[in-house]
């Protein structure tokens, strides 16, 4: 007889949405390019956003979710329905309230773009827009993003392994550090000429990683969510995801990482040194000063006040993958 044991971060299958419609789509990719791929999504939230994938272009092209680090199917976590995804959203160059970013994106244009890859590398280069989708392998991946207002989302994500662009800057022994940086455009981005709307932030948003923890296969570069190109609200056109950290680690819009020595400045920890550390790993023992840390509201189906809450995991349920990361060190100093 068969047995299937679990994990303590597995939902019960019959808490299962159906997914089906996604599922037969998000098995093959169209484009690599994704350039004129499929047709405009209906939805203004998404009104640039087109779709990736198709039922003619061989699976060999896009690498199916690594089943290491996420649930096979039938899916063991909900996936957060993609209308809540992309309408729930913390960007505050676009606003600080969770509904503004969808509203005021609109119009974002991310083509052309330059990520510029810098520091303290053997081999410096720049992406361009066609770049962020040819330039490394495409995947997926379905990870749970964690917020520290104690929510959280289970995502399909489509991007590349920031390990592989490490590897292809080929960092000099000097680099400890990556230091991401966001796009500042104030024409474009009204929380950045509004000081009041963009949540009294100094720009451009600024985030970091340690080397090891960037090389960590669960770091991605997103390029997409849902099958479709990243929505401007959710990050267009490429963005971190870290899912083991708090989401504000995950930024939006990258034009920059450089490679440096010393440990950069993060946006949340100049503003909030007290409520944001650098590392800013999920830890449900260690309380936010405003709000306690211990649960969280999954968003699936229905409002987000109707969500039962659940226990929140440590490293957001990927503690066997990364917390060998940090053996020997203050968690609860160190957040």
């Amino acid at each position: 007889m068969l047995i299937k044991s679990t994990n303590r971060s597995d939902s019960k299958e019959s808490d299962v949405t159906d997914e089906k419609i996604y599922l037969n789509r998000r098995e093959i990719v169209k484009n690599m390019g994704f350039l004129g791929a499929g047709t405009l999504l209906s939805t203004s939230a998404a009104a640039s956003v087109f779709d990736l994938f198709g039922d003619d272009t061989p699976p060999a092209l896009f690498k199916q979710t690594n089943l290491e680090f996420t649930p096979d199917k039938p899916f063991a976590e909900e996936l957060t329905p993609e209308e809540k995804t992309i309408t729930h959203n913390n960007f505050y160059e676009f606003g600080a309230q969770k509904h503004q970013p969808a509203e005021l994106a609109q119009g974002f244009k991310v083509d052309p773009w330059q990520l510029k890859i810098s520091g303290e590398v053997e081999k410096p280069f720049t992406l361009d827009y066609d770049d962020l989708y040819s330039s490394f392998d495409l995947e997926e991946r379905i990870y749970r993003l964690r917020c520290v207002e104690a929510w959280s989302m289970v995502v399909p994500w489509i991007g590349f392994s920031l390990a592989d662009l490490v590897k292809k800057a080929k960092p000099t022994s000097k680099a400890k550090y990556l230091a991401f940086e966001t796009l500042y455009d104030p024409k474009q981005m009204p929380g950045q000429r509004n000081r009041r709307l963009g949540g009294g932030i100094d720009y451009p948003y600024l985030e970091g990683l340690r080397m090891d923890e960037a090389m960590n296969p669960l770091a991605i570069m997103s390029v997409g969510l849902y099958g479709k190109t990243l929505p401007p609200q959710n990050g267009a056109p490429i963005r971190l995801v870290v899912p083991w950290k708090y989401g504000f680690k995950s930024i939006k819009s990258v034009v920059g990482i450089k490679f440096v020595e010393k440990q950069p400045p993060t946006t949340w920890n100049i503003l909030a040194a007290n409520e944001y550390g650098f590392y800013a790993n999920v830890n449900p023992d260690v309380d936010h000063p405003r709000w306690s840390q211990a649960s969280e509201r999954r968003i699936t189906t229905g409002g987000i006040f109707a969500q039962n809450r659940i226990a929140t995991l440590p490293f957001n349920g990927y503690g066997d993958q990364v917390a060998g990361l940090y053996k020997g060190m203050n968690l609860r100093k160190l957040y």
